[in-house]
């Protein structure tokens, strides 16, 4: 199988009043095409800072991380921004939609940094609000929307510039349970049918469980890496 990210014996260790804290201690992960992983772990056991790692957000202390084969520390600043917009599709707890803008402005974000042709983005991007079942609200605000159609408009701009894969940080965190449900069943229909590569970083047993592979962390290091049974992958 195709591998889109690998960490090679990642550390990460931050200085903080003089104390030397590990965060990541030589972690080793690697992620191939269309798998549907989650990454657990209670507060304090690296999770964040393996998000940073995966999403190309921070450097490790020592280490290797690469995406689709390129090893992000020959890369520069501008490069890995570049890199982040072009391969990675975010997802965060709190939708980060801006709230002056429809749906499918919001969706049309990242194509208008990549600069992309007025027109293209914008069937594409009511392509992808169809995908994530919102055609019929392309053209509402935020504050128009249920907090689960929020995510999903973020669900289908992270996917507009046609990522490696999906880095979801929380992303039921702000949802009532239905509306989590019911978006991590999305996320496993795009899994399913589109093939899309998604990474779920959680604290919530209930939502590692449905994806078909479950990296547990503690203590910055890797303790489980199992398959499951679930319904995702």
């Amino acid at each position: 199988m195709e591998t889109v990210i690998e960490l090679k014996d990642v550390s990460k260790v931050y200085d903080l009043d003089a104390v030397k804290v590990n965060a990541l201690d030589k972690v080793s992960l690697k992620i191939t095409k269309g798998q549907f992983i989650s990454i657990i772990g209670p507060s304090g056991s690296g999770k964040s800072t393996m998000l940073h790692m995966l999403g190309a957000l921070d450097k490790p202390t020592s280490g290797k991380v690469f995406i689709d084969g390129q090893d992000l520390s020959k890369l520069s600043d501008d490069e890995l921004a570049r890199l982040r917009g072009e391969k990675i599709g975010f997802v965060f707890q709190f939708f980060n939609l801006y709230p002056t803008l429809t749906a499918v402005e919001n969706v049309e974000l990242p194509m208008i940094i990549e600069g992309v042709d007025n027109d293209v983005r914008r069937e594409r991007s009511l392509e992808l609000l169809k995908l994530v079942g919102l055609e019929d609200r392309a053209y509402h605000l935020p504050a128009q929307l249920s907090g689960g159609q929020r995510q999903r408009v973020a669900i289908a701009r992270a996917l507009s510039n046609k990522p490696s894969f999906i880095l979801a940080d929380e992303p039921t965190g702000n949802l009532d349970s239905k509306s989590g449900k019911e978006l991590i069943d999305m996320l496993i229909k795009l899994n399913k049918q589109q093939k899309t590569t998604i990474i779920i970083i959680t604290h919530d047993e209930y939502i590692a469980s449905h994806a078909k592979r479950i990296v547990s962390i503690k203590d910055g290091r890797i303790f489980k890496d199992r398959t499951t049974h679930s319904n995702g992958g």
